[in-house]
């Protein structure tokens, strides 16, 4: 059985990782991406005390049923997400963020 603590310095690394992604990176598509990795982070350490929140060796559901209400949310950001990058990439012929600092056009 896995601890509690190596699933959550999991968490902790990719949440990190799409942290870093979106400050550093400046293409929209790669931003985007690395805001679902911080989306799939909190998912795991939801699912990891979940998991660890268990009585009597019956597992405690709650942090599951959060997890795929979230990523039900998620399913639909992406989608108006990607719709957006689509329209701003028509419009501008560019996915940079440097490129676009004005909404105007």
């Amino acid at each position: 059985m896995i601890p509690l603590t190596h699933y959550l310095i999991l968490s902790g690394i990719l949440f990190a990782i799409g942290l870093v992604g979106v400050i550093v990176r400046r293409d929209i598509i790669v931003i985007f991406m690395c805001l679902e990795m911080m989306l799939s982070a909190a998912n795991l350490s939801l699912v990891a005390f979940s998991r660890a929140q268990g009585s009597m060796g019956l597992p405690n559901y709650d942090g599951q049923s959060l997890s795929i209400f979230v990523l039900t949310i998620a399913a639909a950001e992406v989608a108006i997400g990607l719709a957006l990058i689509v329209s701003l990439y028509r419009a501008r012929r560019t996915a940079s963020t440097q490129d676009l600092h004005t909404l105007k056009d």
